[in-house]
């Protein structure tokens, strides 16, 4: 991407034909990279398509700060070689700075907190945003279990000082705000002595991140018993193994935009890196492209699309929120009003997305009514050009840029914020497409 950008203005982009090549996903980079560095001493895994970007690269920092041995060729290779160091860290800092990196913050916290050996503690932080992000539900639950966490400006919130003392049990969590807290403690209460029982209350958000983790930990030798949907048995005393290699697949998140794009533009558009065998809940947006009217063909790891004449859909987007995201934009491009219900969480993302997105969508002309977990989209009989604010939020930015598709075109302002997930995604748009 041109990293002088400071707004980037698409109008008039032809179809969207060709193949792209999706990046890895950040939510199994992140994942896997804590995996292999929880792997016992002397084990060393080879990630594969390992998404280099904003996020992925806090995590490999605060690997690094801690002693873990990290091979990486280069700042933009994909591959990346763990050495394992059975959670026995060989460096103990004082802070890691995890920017606005969630996939690294709620994992690391748990993590650390049944880890952490030294008498002194160490400070998870990041930047203003993340400062804003609530972690209260996994801290409380942390804190049940003994851990002795304390928040240094307000309750629930970074920054979090973790120190020794996070003890095996019955640990009850609200499943309602981030399943990457389920998530995160899914992955640290193996590595206690004592066995443990995780009980989710309320109704779970994202619950396909909550099966891809599981996937993942049982490729890295850990067991977890599920009960029922609200609670899983934890022995203690777990090992991670390394699995040797482990291939990162494609971001289902990103492929959203791509399956939006065709279904506009009219393809024939492949899409590879995720598809029948995808470990990703947000796979499920290609059904909801095919329900609008676009043909989609899904194969084991690929994606084919082509657009048609398009219709609004009304659903529930609880389990596939980011992907969600690429609705909103999409239904400017179909007959009908686009609902989007039970998406709560997204007030907790990177912005207020519920906030955000319907303060841009108006700018465009559409027809918004926003309510504390949903958003109801009209398109006008005619968008508007608008000049959009993306909140420092990659989602923001990649899901205006369908507007590109329109005869009034979209200014989209910080487009460098893709970077986040996505540093190649406008790059990639003007390759796939012809601007006047």
């Amino acid at each position: 991407m041109n990293t002088e950008w400071a707004e980037i203005t698409l109008k008039n982009l032809r179809q969207c034909q060709g193949e792209v090549i999706l990046p890895g996903s950040k939510s199994i980079a992140n994942r896997a990279l804590l995996m292999a560095a929880l792997c016992d001493q002397g084990q060393r895994t080879t990630l594969t398509n390992v998404l280099r970007s904003d996020d992925t690269d806090r995590m490999i920092e605060a690997l690094q700060a801690l002693g873990v041995r990290l091979e990486v060729e280069s700042a933009t290779s994909t591959t990346v070689h763990v050495h394992g160091c059975g959670g026995h860290w060989p460096q103990q800092p004082a802070e890691l700075d995890l920017g606005n990196a969630g996939t690294a913050m709620r994992p690391l916290l748990a993590v650390l907190s049944a880890t952490w050996q030294a008498d002194a503690r160490i400070t998870l932080t990041g930047d203003a945003r993340m400062q804003e992000r609530p972690v209260a539900a996994l801290v409380d639950a942390l804190v049940q279990g003994g851990a002795p966490l304390q928040c240094s400006s307000q309750w629930g919130y970074p920054p979090v000082r973790i120190a020794a003392g996070l003890q095996g049990g019955t640990f009850t969590i609200d499943g309602s705000a981030s399943s990457q807290y389920i998530s995160a403690l899914l992955m640290a209460l193996p590595l206690l002595p004592q066995d443990s029982v995780l009980r989710l209350v309320g109704e779970v958000v994202s619950r396909p991140y909550i099966e891809l983790t599981l996937a993942m930990l049982a490729r890295f030798g850990i067991d977890i018993i599920v009960q029922n949907d609200h609670q899983f048995l934890i022995a203690g005393g777990q090992r991670y193994q390394s699995p040797g290699h482990y291939w990162v697949e494609g971001d289902a998140s990103a492929a959203s935009y791509w399956l939006a794009a065709a279904a506009i533009a009219g393809g024939p558009l492949t899409i590879r890196g995720v598809g029948r065998l995808s470990i990703q809940g947000d796979v499920a947006f290609a059904d909801c492209v095919a329900q609008m009217g676009a043909k989609v063909t899904i194969h084991d790891e690929y994606i084919e699309v082509e657009g048609a004449a398009l219709y609004a859909l009304d659903a529930d987007y609880n389990a596939i929120p980011d992907a969600a995201m690429t609705m909103a934009t999409l239904g400017l491009f179909a007959t009908g009003t686009t609902h989007i219900r039970n998406v709560a969480n997204w007030r907790i993302k990177e912005t207020d997305r519920l906030a955000a997105m319907a303060t841009e969508l108006r700018k465009v002309g559409a027809q918004v009514e926003e309510t504390a977990s949903s958003i109801h989209i009209t398109p006008p009989a005619e968008l508007r050009h608008g000049v959009i604010d993306t909140y420092h939020d990659h989602r923001m930015a990649m899901c205006f840029a369908l507007l590109g598709f329109s005869n009034a075109g979209v200014t989209i302002r910080d487009p460098l914020c893709c970077a986040k997930t996505y540093p190649t995604f406008f790059d990639e748009l003007l390759r796939l497409t012809a601007a006047e």
